[in-house]
């Protein structure tokens, strides 16, 4: 998606999304049972958070559009108490900021932030490789092959959309799999916030078919029961992952930084 200058206001024409649905209990692909299980076990507000955050991670709100608690009241059909409490859990979950006297915007996240994102990622993924490579079962290795399928077809097809979404899914079953809860709330948070920087510098210039094959050998070493190995190879893709970030935007990695030495008494 290209970048805005100025963002609009999420209830002008620019920055409007796609026509309201009538209801905002799941996604549109979701099965009807699936939604129905969804609307029973989620609040209010939990609906209507979920709906925001899938509307901001699919790009239909503008990277740093305002969001209006009226419109998005009245756009999803509910009163503006769940509106309002929505915007707070995503303001935790990172992808709103609420400015006092100003409202509420959907975050922009600027290079040198997305960096810090990589790092932390890499030692997460590389802690979680090692963990779910422990816990894994015969059915968890299935569904990760899977979720590769899904991002070969995306190749195939040269749909970096549906790449970029299956890369999320992919990563977040392995983080699943570490069987720690706050490791996974910690990473979704993350990956939420670096899904901002990604959508804005949408490039669709090609499929990352380097990165499929750094998968397929993440894959093969956690069937392998290989540990280390598996944790390495996520540590070392999501650093490669940065650096292909920062040719598509031609930005220059930035310098590490020296160590002070110390002073002798």
């Amino acid at each position: 998606m290209a970048k805005s200058s100025s963002p609009a206001p999420v209830d002008s024409p620019a920055a409007r999304p796609r026509p309201a649905r009538q209801a905002v209990a799941a996604p549109a692909t979701a099965p009807a049972a699936e939604s129905i299980a969804l609307v029973r076990t989620s609040s209010l507000p939990m609906l209507v958070q979920r709906e925001l955050e899938r509307m901001i991670l699919a790009g239909e709100l503008d990277v740093g559009a305002k969001l209006n608690e009226d419109t998005v009241a009245r756009m999803l059909g509910v009163s503006r108490g769940p509106v309002r409490e929505a915007f707070r859990a995503l303001e935790v979950a990172g992808l709103v900021r609420l400015e006092k006297n100003r409202g509420v915007f959907v975050r922009q996240i600027g290079i040198a932030e997305a960096d810090e994102i990589y790092e932390l990622r890499a030692v997460l993924d590389e802690y979680a490789g090692r963990r779910a490579t422990q816990n894994v079962e015969a059915p968890d290795l299935a569904d990760l092959r899977s979720r590769l399928e899904r991002m070969e077809r995306a190749v195939g097809r040269g749909d970096l959309d549906t790449y970029h979404d299956a890369n999320v899914a992919f990563h977040d079953r392995v983080v699943e799999l570490a069987g720690n809860a706050k490791l996974l709330a910690l990473y979704r948070r993350l990956v939420n916030e670096l899904s901002l920087y990604r959508r804005a510098t949408l490039d669709q210039s090609g499929i990352p078919s380097v990165s499929l094959e750094e998968h397929r050998g993440i894959v093969d070493c956690i069937a392998a029961g290989q540990a280390a190995a598996a944790g390495r190879l996520l540590h070392d893709h999501v650093m490669a992952s940065r650096e292909r970030m920062h040719r598509k935007t031609g930005s220059p990695l930035p310098a590490p930084k020296s160590r002070r030495t110390r002073r002798s008494a």
